[in-house]
């Protein structure tokens, strides 16, 4: 029987959230959701069940909403920016089921460029 889509998705996520736990060492998780408007980020620490730092492309004037590349490379980079000032320099990058391709990608090289070790 073939899987939907959404299926599909939800397999990769519990997957790659399984794979985190493994090799997270106590680093907070660098979480992302992609929807067909927008793209949000959050670093998130499991430890305490507590969000440190978040972004999504909803912020900022209006001409700069979006959900293109250079959308999700502006939420990585202000994600990563927030959580510096939170004092968290390394993550573990939770694409939540995503492809690491296209906006998931931009938006995790924004980040490392913007000085997050993940």
């Amino acid at each position: 029987m073939a899987l939907s889509p959404r299926d599909s998705t939800l397999r990769r996520a519990r997957r790659v959230r399984n794979h985190l736990k493994k090799v997270a060492n106590g680093r907070p998780r660098l979480s992302i959701f992609r929807s067909a408007k927008n793209i949000y980020a959050q670093v998130i620490d499991d430890a305490k069940g507590v969000t440190l730092a978040a972004a999504s492309s909803l912020e900022g004037e209006k001409k700069a909403k979006g959900s293109d590349k250079d959308a999700a490379a502006r939420v990585g980079a202000l994600v990563a920016q927030r959580a510096i000032e939170k004092g968290v320099k390394a993550v573990v990058f939770d694409r939540g089921g995503y492809l690491y391709h296209g906006r998931v990608k931009a938006l995790a090289d924004a980040a490392r460029e913007a000085g997050l070790d993940f």
